[in-house]
């Protein structure tokens, strides 16, 4: 080791170029992989903490994508499904879609006829559930405001929907501040989008007035959008539903009170209800983890790409020491040193270059990790405080260490094995 440590120490702007070269290939796959790491982790945490075991959509929809057609008797499915298997606790059904926002100061604007430039409505999405429903499933929490006051879904009505319409309306912080609102103030709410300025005010009277009974935090399961959330049977209402010929939602999201074999449940519930499709949480969170893979193989391969490159370069460097040190390396061969130990001395250079890059790598990865980090949670709003799209672990760690030792040994191995075979007495001759 003291041969390596001499022909680094000696050549120090090309040991340093390759150490550095080496530690950013390597930091790169360290990268790379705690992003792929994070994202699985932080999406299967999420997962399991939100008391959802099961979902139920209509027959034939594909839950990862986002879309969800109508699910027809969408209030009878929250005792029918308990109904048909004991085991479950809640079923909650959910509807989902994007509604048009206006605030009291755009209305004002526009009754006025002088909405000032750049002033808009919002397009969010919009959740109707049934707030007193959703037993063991983790909802947003409530910042400020009283939230939800009326158990059940009153404008329902025992699917008469003649009941009182509460006008409630919660917002998620992110959209809050978005319609600079608060709780106690008015928020405007249409399906329909108002084609042009001039037409605000035919808009606003077309809309329907709620009024914001809280602020909540991000939500799990569309954690990057900007929500708000009312009954179930109003925002049905809005959307074109509102009769029982009309009871539509886009999913149910089952909770267990045993989830240690949701499978089983699956079997009970599906026969009862064939008109929609039942998933399992790790059916979904096998989804996730396939186009995590995706990801993570494009990671590697253009990880694998900088480690060659790398290794190629070492390799040079390497065949550059041994041109260098030939006289030096005969030498010790006449003075009785053997071919394996000649050989041995270069594979320590190796390594040894690739230990110092591995005291770059590591540091690199990190920083960047860090960076890209607040980056992305900055760019991706809404997002739960738990959430990190980097996990810089042991796994990942390790991973590092293994590609600098497997870099070094085969970056060696051509210059270890040209030492090997130098011509003692020529290199001995040569002026």
């Amino acid at each position: 080791m003291r041969s390596a440590i001499d022909a680094v120490r000696r050549r120090p702007a090309r040991s340093a170029l390759t150490v550095l070269g080496i530690g950013l290939a390597v930091g790169l796959v360290v990268l790379l992989l705690s992003l792929s790491e994070g994202v699985q982790a932080s999406a299967s945490q999420l997962a399991y903490s939100s008391g959802v075991d099961l979902i139920g959509v209509s027959r034939g929809a594909d839950v990862t994508s986002g879309e969800f057609p109508p699910l027809p008797d969408a209030h009878a499915l929250a005792t029918e499904i308990p109904a048909a298997d004991s085991n479950v606790a809640t079923a909650s059904p959910w509807l989902i879609d994007d509604l048009a926002f206006g605030n009291a100061s755009l209305r004002g604007a526009a009754l006025n006829n002088s909405t000032p430039a750049g002033w808009t409505y919002t397009v969010s999405g919009t959740v109707g559930w049934i707030p007193s429903d959703n037993g063991g499933l983790e909802v947003p929490p409530i910042y400020t405001g009283t939230g939800f006051t009326r158990p059940g879904d009153p404008h329902y009505a025992n699917g008469s929907y003649s009941g009182p319409s509460t006008g409630q309306l919660v917002l998620d912080q992110s959209l809050a501040n978005v319609l600079h609102v608060g709780v106690g103030d008015p928020v405007w709410m249409s399906p329909d989008e108002p084609p042009s300025n001039a037409s605000f005010a035919t808009w606003y009277a077309n809309a329907t007035r709620f009024t914001v009974v809280g602020i909540s935090g991000p939500f799990w399961l569309v954690p990057s959008a900007l929500l708000g959330f009312v009954y179930l049977s109003e925002l049905q209402a809005l959307t074109g539903g509102g009769t029982p010929s009309t009871d539509y939602a886009s999913l149910v999201l089952i909770h267990l009170n045993d989830p240690s074999n949701p499978g089983a449940d699956l079997g009970r519930i599906a026969p009862a209800f064939p008109s929609l499709t039942f998933v399992t949480l790790g059916e979904i969170l096998s989804a996730i983890q396939h186009v995590v893979d995706l990801y993570r193989t494009f990671g590697i391969l253009v990880g694998a790409i900088g480690v060659v490159v790398a290794a190629l370069f070492t390799t040079t460097v390497l065949q550059m020491s041994v041109d260098d040190r030939s006289r030096e390396l005969a030498v010790r061969r006449a003075l009785g040193a053997t071919r394996a130990a000649v050989g041995r001395s270069v594979f320590e250079e190796g390594l040894l270059l690739s230990g110092l890059a591995l005291l770059v790598a590591l540091p690199l990865a990190y920083v960047g990790a860090v960076a890209l980090n607040r980056f992305l949670l900055g760019l991706v709003g809404g997002l739960p405080s738990a959430f990190s799209f980097v996990a810089f672990d042991a796994p990942v760690i390790l991973t590092g260490v293994v590609a600098v030792v497997l870099l070094g040994i085969v970056a060696a191995a051509a210059p270890a094995i040209r030492a090997m075979q130098l011509p003692v007495a020529e290199e001995l001759r040569a002026p």
